[in-house]
């Protein structure tokens, strides 16, 4: 989706602004206050709902407008569940298919992981969510399936994966780059079972962390 610069900045504004918690689930997201929170015109900011709309921090009501996404835990056990089949399903179909670049990816996305977590102090949630982006699109893309990419695409929404980040342990960042690390060994061994195991209990575990996080608000 392409936007002007007017666009992309209101949109970086309104997802920083619900990220970090300024706009609660749930909330209106009125265009008048928009405007001046963003300092640019109507036509932006509407450009930029509709942007956060189709990533799932937004959610269009008719005759209502936008209002910030509110999960109850179930949806979001549900989410995660659904992504942990399909996903397992994405990376038993890219064992067979992965190519020695791909697999050179995922290792450097590791390695960009593993290096901030040598040095905590310079741990940065943003850049993690990235790396891991790129892991998991590689294995996407390896599979060779529109139908498994645009499946997965649907469940992958990014204010509950920015949030999970946000609620990693020290412990359960080295445990994710873990799951990482033997993905890669289960793909080298092209081992499809392997995969598919390691993927599920990869996101499964993220999801019992948003779990923890959650009773312990």
């Amino acid at each position: 989706m392409t936007m002007s610069k007017s666009a992309d900045k209101a949109y970086s504004i309104i997802r920083k602004a619900v990220l970090d918690g300024y706009f609660a689930p749930g909330d209106h997201l009125k265009e008048e206050p928009l405007v001046e929170l963003c300092g640019v015109s109507r036509t932006p900011v509407r450009e930029a709902i509709k942007k956060l709309a189709s990533e799932n921090y937004v959610v269009m009501r008719p005759h209502l407008g936008g209002h910030v996404t509110n999960w109850s835990p179930r949806e979001i056990n549900d989410i995660f569940k659904l992504r942990a089949l399909t996903e397992g399903l994405a990376a038993r179909r890219a064992a067979t298919l992965i190519t020695d670049d791909q697999i050179e990816i995922l290792k450097t996305q590791h390695k960009v992981i593993n290096n901030m977590l040598e040095n905590n102090a310079k741990f940065n949630v943003d850049t993690f969510i990235a790396a891991n982006k790129i892991f998991h699109d590689t294995i996407l893309d390896a599979t060779k399936s529109e139908v498994i990419k645009q499946s997965v695409s649907r469940l992958v929404s990014p204010p509950i994966v920015y949030q999970t980040a946000k609620n990693y342990t020290p412990m359960d960042l080295q445990r994710s780059n873990a799951h990482h690390l033997e993905l890669i060994e289960a793909l080298e061994a092209h081992n499809g079972d392997w995969c598919d195991a390691i993927m599920q209990t990869h996101i499964l575990t993220a999801c019992q962390r948003v779990n923890v996080a959650t009773q312990e608000k």
